[in-house]
C-alpha cells in the first residue's frame, strides 16, 4: 500500500489521504478502529455540590461528558486493566474540578485539571450561563473508554470514497452547466468548461453533472480517498497510529487462537 497527503487542514484537526494499492475492506477497517477503539477520556463520573444554573444536573452532566478532553495515553490505562483493580487511582482516573459563581457564561477554561497536560480541547466551548446569584460547584472524574461503549470516547471521524475522475467532453450549453455548478467544480474559462481539481474530491455533486449533460462523464479509480477528523482528544497521527496498533493486535489474537 502507498499512501499520499492530498490535504491537512490543521484548523479543522482534518487530514485527507490518498490510498494505493489497497482496497474498501483495509479503509472501513481503519475507519471502524478510529471511531470505535481508539481509547480517549471523557468525564464519566460527577459531584455536584451546588448548581443553580438553568441547567438540570443530568443536562450539565451530558454536557460536560461530551466536552473533548486531551488525552495523554502513555499516563492513563484502563480501570479494569489498571493495578489498583479498577479501585480508582491517578493512574485510571483524571480529576477535574469546575466552581464559578459569577453572572455570564461558565467555560471550559475554568475546568481546572489535575493533569495539566489533560485539559478541554477547546477552551472557549460554552458549558453553561449562569444568572446573578447563580452558581456551580462540582468535581469530574474522567476515565478512558472507547467509541464502542458511547459516543463520548470516540477520537473523532472518518469516511473514505474512491478517487473520482471528471471528463469534459463537448457539452451543449457550458454557460448553463456553469450556472448550475454550486461548488465550483467546472469553471468556465470563455466557452470551455474545465474541472478544479482541488475542489473535485470533495464535491458530493458529480453524478449531478452528468445528468445535466452527456458530454460529462465520470469514472473511479481504485485509488480510495480517506478522511480522517479529530474530535481533539488526540492528534491525527495519534489516531492512526493507535488504530494501526490495535489492528495488529487483533489479528495476532486472532492468529493464537487458531
Amino acid at each position: 500500500m502507498k499512501l499520499d497527503k492530498i490535504k491537512e487542514e490543521k484548523k479543522k484537526n482534518k487530514l485527507v489521504l490518498l490510498l494505493k494499492e489497497s482496497d474498501e475492506v483495509f479503509a472501513n477497517t481503519i475507519r471502524r478502529l478510529i471511531i470505535e477503539e481508539v481509547p480517549t477520556l471523557a468525564v464519566e463520573d460527577l459531584e455536584i455540590k451546588d448548581n443553580s444554573s438553568a441547567l438540570y444536573d443530568e443536562m450539565l452532566g451530558l454536557r460536560l461528558g461530551l466536552l473533548p478532553l486531551k488525552t495523554d495515553l502513555k499516563s492513563y490505562e484502563f480501570k479494569e486493566k489498571c493495578k489498583c483493580k479498577g479501585e480508582g487511582c491517578a493512574r485510571c482516573e483524571l480529576k477535574i474540578t469546575l466552581k464559578v459563581g459569577r453572572k455570564g457564561y461558565v467555560y471550559a477554561e475554568d475546568a481546572q485539571s489535575a493533569d495539566p497536560k489533560c485539559t478541554f480541547a477547546f477552551p472557549k466551548m460554552p458549558i453553561v450561563k449562569l444568572l446573578a446569584r447563580q452558581k456551580v460547584d462540582l468535581t469530574m472524574t474522567a476515565v478512558l473508554g472507547r467509541g464502542r461503549d458511547h459516543a463520548k470516547w470516540s477520537s473523532g471521524w472518518s469516511y473514505y470514497k474512491k478517487e473520482p475522475v471528471l471528463k469534459i467532453g463537448k457539452v451543449a450549453d457550458p454557460h448553463f452547466v456553469a450556472s448550475k455548478c454550486s461548488d465550483g467544480v467546472l469553471v468556465l474559462k470563455g466557452s470551455k468548461l474545465e474541472v478544479d481539481e482541488e475542489k473535485l474530491l470533495d464535491s458530493n455533486m458529480l453524478e449531478y453533472y452528468t445528468e445535466i449533460d452527456k458530454g460529462i462523464t465520470l469514472e473511479y479509480t481504485d485509488n480510495i480517498i480517506f478522511t480522517v477528523e479529530s474530535w481533539g482528544q488526540l492528534s491525527i497521527k495519534d489516531m492512526l497510529n493507535q488504530s494501526a496498533d490495535i489492528l495488529i493486535e487483533k489479528a495476532e489474537e486472532l492468529e493464537n487462537q487458531l
